[in-house]
């Protein structure tokens, strides 16, 4: 199967992430999505939850990032960028962060939520010291297998926000399909990173009809 051909692999190196720099997009006046959903595998993790993890897990004492380690003692954690994206987003106001996997594995994947940590907000920010990466998802988590579609409907009827004011990020092509409900999907290859957190965002204003 073309699923078991992708390796896991670490989160990408690269320079230091810094959330004390706030991005052009967060300050130019013009709109930003009401709702943000993330897919997992290989979107805001660098693996496969239903493959490359061999339970139990736990997280892995005094690591930084924060990295967990399998029965099989592989150490797995998020992409590089994506705890500050996910730290940044989920302190805006009238900002709300959802997921939305095909994983089979859902319970695993809360489990893995709830044990990585997310850095401080910083300068700025409204809350203070880690909190467990799940808490950011106050839009709540679809987790199972199935048309993505099923996910935003369901995500929509919960948290009350229009298709069209909802960004996602998604690694496979197929789940460009939510775009026939309004949603905006942002296409991406290797991992959530600042780059694409705003092209999708330029993307969502220019499908709004929005310049910036």
């Amino acid at each position: 199967m073309a699923k078991s051909k992708k390796p896991a692999k670490p989160a990408p190196d690269g320079p230091s992430s810094t959330p004390y720099i706030l991005p052009a997009w967060l300050h130019d006046g013009q709109p930003l999505p009401r709702l943000f959903v993330f897919d997992l595998d290989y979107t805001l993790w660098p693996f496969y939850s239903d493959i490359h993890i061999s339970t139990p897990i736990r997280l892995v004492p005094n690591s930084s990032p924060p990295t967990l380690a399998d029965r099989n003692g592989e150490h797995f954690t998020l992409y590089h960028d994506a705890p500050h994206i996910l730290r940044l987003l989920s302190s805006l106001p009238n900002t709300r962060l959802a997921v939305a996997s095909k994983s089979p594995v859902g319970d695993l994947c809360r489990e893995v939520l709830k044990l990585l940590r997310l850095p401080p907000a910083g300068e700025g920010g409204s809350d203070k010291g880690p909190k467990r990466t799940v808490d950011a998802f106050d839009g709540g988590l679809e987790i199972y297998e199935g048309s993505k579609l099923r996910h935003f409907e369901v995500i929509a009827k919960r948290t009350g926000v229009p298709f069209g004011q909802m960004l996602f990020f998604d690694d496979e092509r197929p789940n460009l399909e939510v775009e026939s409900l309004g949603v905006t999907m942002r296409l991406i290859r290797d991992g959530l990173t600042w780059e694409e957190l705003e092209k999708g965002i330029m993307q969502w204003r220019g499908n709004l009809g929005v310049d910036g």
